[in-house]
């Protein structure tokens, strides 16, 4: 991808800055807006057996552009302000494409802003939510913990993706958005689809739990990518080719990548079945996705 975005960072981070407060004193008086669902689907089973390692640094990879970045209230949950890392080009004029990122269970870490970042470079405005009220994890007990409280009560964590997609349109001017995420956040993905099915523009699945239930994805209308490991003996393939056949025979539109070798979080570098080749493979293939998906045609 090569957006040409011109120059200014600074006046637009202060034009969302002031967004942001405005978005941060009316959130709580405001209706989830027009498009949406009247009511929450059920959510997709966020839990996997074999969850990524924490650690490791996806920010070894730096951007190939400068990028701005910002932590910003996008949400407010249960009266309480939901913080996220907002980030965009540094030469950036006119508005960008959005993406929603939605993190593995260890939460909005220092890695998941690394990717954010990289994500952003390629020209799209990025806000990684937050679905943990600003905790995260050292070990798989916390994150499990935490994991937990978002499937016993998902509908909070709907809300959230609501009002995250909401900022992206309004705040940060997108003129389309898709989704990313990664495990649970992969599965999260899957949601904000369903929660936005004919509104998102593209979504993008690394090993995340998938459903073959043609009741809950008959309404969806979203551009679907899914990655995943012929090795993840937590996500396996006949699952996997399940979801696939399902959207096939609803006639939706639907990727699915199988990898040979690769098992569960091959795109995570501080996991044991880390894969470089694989996740760089993987990697090139979810931004050609999101470029063809939500590149806005110049007149």
């Amino acid at each position: 991808m090569s957006r040409q975005t011109g120059g200014g960072p600074l006046l637009i981070l202060a034009a969302i800055l002031s967004l942001s407060v405005l978005v941060a004193c009316d959130i709580g008086s405001q209706g989830t807006g027009g498009g949406q669902p009247d009511a929450p689907p059920q959510s997709v089973d966020t839990t996997t057996q074999q969850p990524a390692a924490n650690g490791g640094s996806p920010a070894e990879t730096a951007p190939q552009r400068p990028v701005v970045a910002e932590t910003l209230p996008y949400a407010e949950v249960e009266e309480e302000l939901v913080y996220g890392h907002f980030v965009f080009p540094a030469d950036m004029v006119d508005p960008l494409p959005g993406v929603i990122v939605i993190h593995e269970w260890w939460g909005l870490n220092d890695d998941v802003r690394a990717m954010a970042n990289r994500i952003a470079a390629e020209g799209y405005v990025v806000l990684a939510v937050d679905l943990f009220a600003g905790r995260s994890a050292d070990s798989p007990a916390d994150a499990r913990a935490l994991m937990v409280r978002v499937v016993e009560s998902p509908d909070l964590a709907e809300e959230n993706i609501r009002q995250a997609y909401q900022f992206l349109v309004e705040s940060g001017q997108a003129p389309r958005i898709g989704v990313l995420g990664w495990d649970f956040g992969g599965g999260w993905a899957l949601n904000t689809a369903i929660l936005f099915a004919d509104d998102l523009d593209a979504a993008v699945i690394f090993y995340g739990p998938v459903t073959d239930d043609a009741e809950r994805l008959a309404p969806l209308n979203v551009p679907i990518l899914g990655l995943f490991g012929a090795r993840d003996r937590g996500i396996p393939v006949a699952t996997v080719r399940g979801f696939e056949q399902t959207l096939e025979s609803l006639g939706k539109n639907v990727e699915i990548e199988i990898y040979p070798d690769a098992a569960h979080a091959f795109a995570n570098p501080a996991s044991a079945n880390f894969n470089e080749s694989v996740a760089g493979q993987a990697w090139t293939r979810a931004l050609e996705f999101l470029d063809r998906h939500l590149s806005v045609a110049v007149d």
